[in-house]
């Protein structure tokens, strides 16, 4: 057995007690009935980061929390990993220049895509969402939100890319957690009944912005495959911000992952490791643990520095104080033979657990496919 048991909630990992806190205050709610915590879990806004929360016929918009349907695809190309080696500052250049990385950023070309024709866009909430939808529909984001090019064990060339449903899914958050009673010390979650009005416009929503998401990512593969002159030989998908129903011991459930993938038996995963270590393709298998983890696994490596500590504060128009100098995080990538595009100190490697070690913790219930090592990284940069 690789978890421990702490309050009835299994816990992967060295256990973060500020993380086990939070969890607690979540199971208090008369909704809230099982809980567990991966091993990349710590600290997050109510919820923690790596937590699944299943309730019983109720979901939680600030479990989900304000980057609705944040995830991860990756998707493997036809070209020789020599080629992309021996092109990388030209391809990094050319990913620089083509997207957009950072708040509040707008893609520069039009994206056309059928769902911004479903009838979801008439709720309410949503209606005066859709042109800031539309023009951002294919940019990054910012803080760990990237586009990598990889090259696997066997030599393939991978392209991988993490980010959500950008401001439509943050606008989205922000009003359901207002109204149904959020306030900005809360450390409850709010909590909407599933078969309330308020609860299905939330699903209503929140489903849209996993479409969105889903889109926003497809694209920008495809666009990064193009600008290579590449081929999309395989994808693999996934949410880690978002609300399934699902059957857990004969119980229909609503399960809230933050930070957390879903890893059935045969579900293949892509998880991000951070910008100076190697990412990974893992299957979900059928064991006894995975059924504990309520077929759940990790999302990432997990941080072990806030970004403040890491980057410092911003004063008199310069970052002060930080334990992350430039110097040392471009050393760390340089080191590994990688090509850096943007990135702030705050999401430096030495911010981040090694995702190997994480992932470790729950061997029993995965399998390992493939070894993604980073040859180039693109992000947002520096404030």
């Amino acid at each position: 057995m690789t978890y421990q048991i702490h309050d009835n909630i299994p816990v992967w990992g060295d256990l973060q007690p500020n993380a086990l806190a939070q969890m607690r205050a979540c199971l208090e709610h008369k909704s809230a009935v099982k809980a567990a915590l991966m091993a990349d879990h710590h600290l997050g806004y109510i919820q923690p980061i790596g937590g699944i929360l299943a309730y019983d016929n109720a979901v939680s918009p600030s479990g989900v929390g304000y980057d609705i349907a944040c995830g991860n695809k990756a998707v493997r190309l036809d070209i020789p990993a020599a080629e992309a080696r021996a092109n990388i500052t030209k391809i990094m250049t050319g990913i620089w220049e083509t997207l957009e990385f950072g708040v509040g950023r707008k893609n520069k070309e039009r994206v056309d895509h059928s769902l911004f024709e479903e009838q979801a866009w008439k709720l309410k909430p949503l209606a005066s969402l859709k042109k800031l939808a539309e023009e951002q529909l294919g940019s990054i984001g910012s803080g760990n939100h990237y586009v990598d090019i990889f090259v696997d064990e066997l030599e393939q060339v991978w392209i991988g890319v993490h980010f959500g449903s950008r401001g439509f899914g943050y606008r989205v958050a922000t009003h359901f957690i207002k109204e149904g009673g959020g306030k900005s010390n809360d450390v409850c979650p709010v909590v909407l009944p599933v078969n309330s009005n308020i609860g299905q416009d939330y699903l209503t929503a929140m489903h849209l912005a996993g479409t969105y998401a889903y889109a926003g990512r497809d694209w920008v593969c495809k666009r990064v495959a193009s600008l290579l002159g590449a081929e999309i030989l395989e994808e693999v998908h996934n949410h880690h911000n978002f609300a399934w129903q699902e059957r857990h011991q004969g119980t229909n459930l609503w399960l809230v992952r933050k930070g957390a993938t879903p890893a059935y038996p045969g579900q293949c995963s892509f998880i991000g490791g951070s910008m100076g270590d190697v990412s990974l393709i893992v299957e979900g298998i059928e064991s006894l643990e995975s059924k504990t983890a309520l077929y759940s696994t990790i999302h990432g490596a997990g941080r072990i520095m806030s970004r403040t500590e890491a980057s410092g504060r911003r004063r008199k128009g310069k970052r002060r104080g930080g334990k992350i100098s430039r110097r040392m995080m471009i050393d760390w990538v340089t080191n590994q033979n990688i090509e850096l595009r943007g990135a702030g100190t705050d999401e430096s490697p030495h911010c981040y657990r090694r995702l190997p070690e994480v992932v470790n913790h729950h061997a029993p219930t995965l399998r390992v496919l493939h070894t993604l090592r980073p040859i180039g990284v693109a992000m947002a940069g520096t404030d």
